[in-house]
């Protein structure tokens, strides 16, 4: 980033929009100097200017739930600034993932929110192993197992669509999403690597003459 173009205001600040990449969830809203921005880009890692404490503030200093930084994007006026992050934890001082937690209106999630979250999700009870977790359970198992599911669920899919169940279709398709879900976690795959994926194969042909 060509931080001359960012405009800060009278007293050096930006505002930062902090944004989980995996669901694109707006995790929180803080701000930044010149230092704090370059500190990120350096680190990557999130850090911020404390308008309270007058210092940088570098995001789980003190609570661990640390945020890698992938992606820096600057707004058409230059003045405000987005982190796309992966979070290592909560977001919020007060536990929970995203400082914007109190809806005032409420909201239908999209595909990508709910398989971003559903994988983040597998991916700490993966870190974790907590007793009684279905993901622990299929991890144990083995990846043949897991792999047996999949087909087990993709079958389930086709038998649902064939019965012309839409409820049926929701429910089989959902669980056939968790597996490959799960699937991609044990073999170290992300959903970023899947989305580039599909866009490359699927990046409409340039219009050709």
């Amino acid at each position: 980033m060509d931080l001359t173009a960012v405009r800060f205001d009278e007293r050096g600040l930006v505002p930062v929009v902090v944004q989980d990449a995996r669901t694109g969830e707006v995790l929180t809203l803080a701000y930044a100097n010149r230092e704090a921005l370059e500190e990120t880009l350096r680190t990557g890692q999130s850090v911020f200017y404390s308008r309270s404490r007058k210092s940088l503030w570098r995001k789980g200093e003190t609570s661990g739930n640390v945020q890698e930084v992938v992606e820096v994007l600057l707004d058409c006026d230059g003045d405000a600034v987005v982190y796309r992050v992966i979070p290592e934890g909560p977001a919020c001082h007060t536990g929970e993932r995203t400082c914007f937690h109190r809806p005032l209106l409420g909201g239908r999630k999209d595909l990508g929110f709910a398989l971003g979250q559903v994988y983040a999700t597998i991916l700490e009870r993966l870190k974790t192993l907590p007793e009684g977790s279905y993901v622990a359970r299929m991890h144990q198992a083995g990846l043949d197992r897991i792999l047996k599911k999949v087909g087990e669920e993709a079958g389930e899919v086709i038998i649902a669509a064939k019965n012309g169940d839409p409820e049926e279709i929701r429910w089989e398709a959902a669980d056939l999403l968790f597996h490959l879900l799960l699937t991609l976690a044990e073999t170290g795959l992300t959903l970023e690597d899947l989305a580039e994926t599909l866009l490359k194969r699927h990046r409409p042909k340039e219009a050709s003459g």
